[in-house]
Parts: structure tokens; C-alpha cells; sequence
């Protein structure tokens, strides 16, 4: 009886494939479930905040910080909201025969390198973050729910040569990203430097704020020098709508006319600092020593 209902709410309309009369629930709620998670971890670390219930030093503190919490400029997790993002769009494909193969392919891939990330927190970090194996559940989810709903007597299909394909491609494409967070390829972020990582959460705490612009070189120049410790950072963003747009309203009101600006305990100071200058004005001391 379950197949005979099955097969009543897939049609053969034309040469295209199975055409389905609504979207596929199960896989549209696991992967907004998967969106909301990531986008919550995306937004924390666009803030530079610690995600709930994660305390400084803790396993999530670690992992959400270190060299693959970061993939191309971006935060990890902002790839993992396009691709459940991406996935709730498949679910709404009404072509079965589309719709499977491509939520295999996406999902594999997911699952692969949620995968490869939990094994570098657990044998290389020696941590666990509960927000990162929630998604690697998530995932893990949806893709035991592709296999099971594979459409049957697909056009041109053969599970041998698919998985070859599929299994082997996604295989490589985790291999190239290992090799970009090695730094083999790419500009990819090495880990924080202890004492930068506590100059950085320092000067957060301290009196200080760095007033720049996305847009400006000589902001970028001095982001560089935090390397992967950019994130805690007291920045402020004058120019948020670009460079033609009106200034921020906090840095019209510091009398904003450079960048970058540094505020330091008062004591207004414009251009690049040297880590050092900025330890020395904020009065900044490292009890475990200067590498």
C-alpha cells in the first residue's frame, strides 16, 4: 500500500523524470534546521562573540577560532548556511529524478567535509564543538534520507559508476581543501598567536577602538598584522554602504577624517600601528612572554 501511494504522487509527464505534486518536507525542514544553525554560527562570528553557552578557552571556543573556522575569507559556517540554503531550494525541485540526484551530490559533499572538519577538532585540535557535530548530525540526516528516497527505475542509473563519480569527485575536492588549510595553496589562515590573541582581546577590553573602512588598504594592512586574531579586534566600520556612502553616525561623532583611526585611552593615533606601539599605548602585559 505504501508504494502504491508513492507512486500515485509521482507521475511520468514526460521524458524528463517522476514529477512530484509538492515539495519534499522531510528534506526542506532538516535543511532549514541546517540554515538557522549555521547562519546563528556565521552571525556570532561576523560579531566576534562567543556562541551560547561556549565560555573562553572551552572545546567550541577552539575550534570556531582556529585555521578552519575560516575558508576563503569567510567563516566556515557561512559555506555550510549556502549549502543547507541550497538544499531547501532542491526540495522544492518537482522533477523527483533532479531533484535526488542533486540532493545527493550536495549533501554528500556536506557530509564529507563535515566529516573531515569533526576529525581535525577531535585528532587535531583535541576538541569538540556541540554546534559543529549538530551540523554533521544534520547532514548526516539528510543524506541517509536521500539514499533511502531514491526514486526507483531512474533513467540511465547505475549505483557502480555513480558512486565512482560522485564519491571520488567529492573525495578530491575535500583533498584540495585540506591542502588550502595546510597552506599549500591559497591564503589560508594559520592559528592564532598567543600573544597576539591576547593583545587582540586586550585591546577589546581596554579603552580602544580601531575606526576603518572595508574599502581602505591601509585597514587591510593593519588587519593582517592580527592574522587569525583579526576577529576580536575592537573594529568599528565607518563606511558600511562603500566608499560613496555617508560615514557611520558613531564616526561622525569621533570626528572621524582617516583611516585608519585608533583611539587609545583617549589618545587619537592615524595610520598603521605596529603590534608592539599598540601594546606599549594600551599598556598591555603577557605573562607567558612574547614568542
Amino acid at each position: 500500500m505504501a508504494s502504491d501511494r508513492k507512486n500515485q504522487r509521482m507521475k511520468q509527464p514526460t521524458s524528463k523524470g517522476l514529477l512530484r505534486d509538492g515539495p519534499n518536507w522531510p528534506l526542506f525542514v532538516l535543511a532549514l534546521l541546517g540554515t538557522a544553525l549555521s547562519a546563528y554560527l556565521t552571525f556570532t562570528a561576523w560579531q566576534g562573540k562567543l556562541v551560547a553557552f561556549c565560555t573562553e578557552g572551552a572545546g567550541c571556543d577552539v575550534v570556531l577560532n582556529s585555521r578552519w573556522s575560516t575558508l576563503l575569507g569567510m567563516p566556515t559556517s557561512f559555506w555550510g548556511f549556502l549549502t543547507y540554503a541550497l538544499l531547501a531550494a532542491v526540495a522544492w525541485n518537482r522533477y523527483a529524478d533532479t531533484q535526488w540526484r542533486w540532493a545527493w551530490v550536495i549533501s554528500l559533499f556536506g557530509l564529507l567535509f563535515s566529516l573531515y572538519l569533526t576529525s581535525i577538532s577531535f585528532f587535531e585540535l583535541k576538541a569538540a564543538c556541540p554546534y559543529c557535530l549538530t551540523s554533521l548530525g544534520i547532514m548526516a540526516a539528510i543524506f541517509l534520507m536521500t539514499v533511502i528516497q531514491r526514486p526507483k527505475n531512474l533513467p540511465k542509473f547505475s549505483w557502480g559508476p555513480w558512486l565512482g563519480k560522485t564519491v571520488s569527485v567529492g573525495a578530491a575536492v575535500i583533498v584540495a581543501l585540506h591542502l588550502y588549510f595546510a597552506g599549500y595553496w591559497g591564503d589560508a589562515p594559520g592559528p592564532e598567536d598567543p600573544w597576539v590573541k591576547a593583545l587582540a582581546e586586550h585591546l577589546s577590553k581596554s579603552d580602544v577602538k580601531f575606526y576603518g573602512a572595508s574599502w581602505c588598504p591601509h585597514c587591510q594592512e593593519q588587519k593582517k598584522l592580527f592574522g587569525s586574531s583579526v576577529k576580536r579586534i575592537p573594529y568599528v566600520e565607518c563606511s558600511p554602504g562603500g566608499p560613496q556612502a555617508p560615514q557611520a553616525s558613531i564616526c561622525k561623532q569621533m570626528d572621524i577624517t582617516s583611516y585608519p583611526t585608533w583611539v587609545i585611552n583617549g589618545q587619537r593615533q592615524t595610520g598603521v600601528l605596529a603590534l608592539d606601539t599598540l601594546a606599549q599605548m594600551s599598556k598591555f602585559e603577557y605573562q607567558g612572554g612574547k614568542p
